[in-house]
């Protein structure tokens, strides 16, 4: 369909980020409709790539995903000129340059969040602007953001249900308009010469292959697809079965949500969609959507939250540290603190870089509150090994578990990890999957394998010490440890306000 009216630019660029898909993508859209031609740009950003491990789970993803999206601007073009440009450099300065040898009036791009991405627009803005340029930036990662949810009094929200109700009373038809992308596909550019490279490879970035086509993430639009496509045979169940790591219970779509190969606006339409006709699975799945928005407003309201308590009077608390601190949070981090559950879940990340969602508050709240550490050392170990890290979500989920965050857990409230374990994977299956070793101990035993008789653990093979480890802590006395760490803040908060009441 031809423009409906006269495009505003000759030429623009759009670059990609963390929206790795030609689906329902707002930036792209704009681009097409506002430019004669469109050149398309992703920048392996050196900045963000140089303090990673050479072997990451989610480049690896982020490279597969751009065969994928490179074909697809091919194949909507009809032209094989067309595709992506791949840069490897410093974006800070790159998307300028190239902006600048292509001679485009302005560039396109979607919001990101994050601190720091949010110093690098700045700085590409003026890079930009001293070339006459314009950079021009959309919403797409969310449904709400910003400013756009605010109480009735005008402040952001810090609480989730008021904020989550609120988000349910403004949903409408506009928000969850996808964006005839493929409409003005013809404003797709043939690349110049010089920059019709395939893809570059792991290697040509420095990166090496990891597990990850081992495991069960597909990659890119199509992977998405195929997830949600099975997720939706399955979403009506989703209230009674997302707590059981053993069963297929989530969509497993975070990491497509974290990359853009997958629109939140089609995931909310269909969640909503199925929720007014009466699913509690779609509905439970839609609040899940409605945190993530929660923690990309926190974020950006709060940025403090980067390296800080929400809540600053929990900076004060007291945590372990030293050599005896430093080898407990490293058993934590290996799966060897003798508690399954919480070992099969540190495992599962490792091997994997998913951990379920239920196992994340478990292990989580384990490091906190049984162990004493800092919840920030827990934060930082998952976002170096999660695949679907997203910043907002990663720190306020770990305080929301170490009852520092807003709207968080109470600090009294301490998970049990036995109990836990015996809830939502009473027959072990989950454990066995991760800790084979466990698996001849019958189910009332895996949970505790500390509490084993002689005899039973004869029967599974198993010596303790040898095969796996004595539990690294008492729950019992931790828990009291807590509760005093804990309390003695609270107590000189409330000194401090009846200190300032006086008058």
């Amino acid at each position: 369909m031809p423009h409906t009216a006269p495009p505003r630019f000759d030429t623009g660029l759009m670059w990609f980020r963390r929206d790795l898909r030609t689906d329902d993508n707002a930036a792209l859209y704009h681009a097409l409709r506002n430019c004669r031609r469109v050149y398309c740009v992703f920048v392996f950003d050196t900045a963000i790539l140089e303090p990673l491990p050479r072997a990451d789970r989610r480049v690896e993803f982020i490279q597969a995903s751009l065969v994928e999206l490179d074909q697809d601007l091919r194949r909507l073009a009809d032209d094989p000129a067309a595709g992506l440009i791949v840069r490897h450099a410093d974006a800070r300065q790159d998307v300028a340059l190239l902006a600048r040898s292509l001679g485009v009036q302005a560039v396109f791009a979607n919001h990101d969040d994050e601190p720091a991405a949010r110093e690098r627009d700045a700085q590409v803005l003026g890079a930009l602007a001293n070339a006459g340029i314009v950079l021009r930036l959309h919403k797409d990662h969310c449904i709400f953001e910003r400013d756009e949810l605010l109480t009735q009094s005008g402040t952001p929200f810090n609480v989730f249900t008021p904020y989550k109700n609120a988000w349910l009373k403004k949903l409408d038809d506009f928000y969850l308009r996808p964006y005839p992308v493929a409409r003005y596909a013809q404003a797709l550019a043939a690349r110049p010469e010089a920059h019709r490279q395939p893809v570059p490879s792991l290697t040509a970035i420095g990166f090496e292959a990891t597990n990850l086509s081992q495991l069960p993430i597909p990659t890119g639009a199509r992977g998405a697809e195929a997830l949600f496509d099975d997720f939706f045979s399955r979403i009506d169940d989703y209230h009674r079965t997302r707590d059981f790591p053993g069963t297929k219970g989530p969509s497993y779509l975070g990491v497509h949500l974290r990359f853009g190969t997958v629109s939140v606006r089609r995931l909310a339409t269909t969640a909503h969609r199925l929720m007014l006709g009466g699913s509690p699975g779609a509905a439970t799945w839609l609040g899940e959507l409605i945190w993530r928005d929660f923690f990309f407003q926190i974020l950006h309201h709060h940025p403090h939250v980067v390296g800080h308590a929400f809540r600053p009077e929990y900076d004060a608390i007291k945590w372990e540290h030293g050599k005896h601190a430093d080898a407990l949070f490293t058993a934590w981090c290996e799966g060897r603190t003798g508690y399954p559950l919480v070992d099969a879940a540190m495992l599962q990340l490792l091997r994997s870089g998913y951990m379920h969602n239920r196992l994340r508050m478990v292990a989580a709240s384990f490091l906190v509150k049984d162990l004493g550490i800092d919840w920030r050392r827990g934060e930082a170990h998952f976002a170096l090994h999660l695949n679907d890290f997203e910043l907002s979500s990663n720190n306020g989920n770990w305080q929301w578990a170490a009852s520092t965050g807003c709207d968080a857990q109470p600090w009294f409230r301490i998970f049990n990890p036995v109990t836990q374990s015996q809830k939502f994977d009473a027959e072990g299956r989950f454990i066995r999957r991760y800790l084979p070793q466990l698996a001849g101990l019958p189910n009332d035993l895996i949970h505790t394998p500390w509490r084993a008789q002689p005899v039973d653990l004869a029967a599974a093979g198993l010596e303790l010490g040898r095969d796996y480890p004595l539990p690294i802590v008492e729950h019992a006395l931790a828990r009291e440890k807590t509760l005093e760490r804990y309390g003695a803040v609270k107590k000189q908060t409330e000194i401090q306000q009846n200190h300032s009441k006086k008058p």
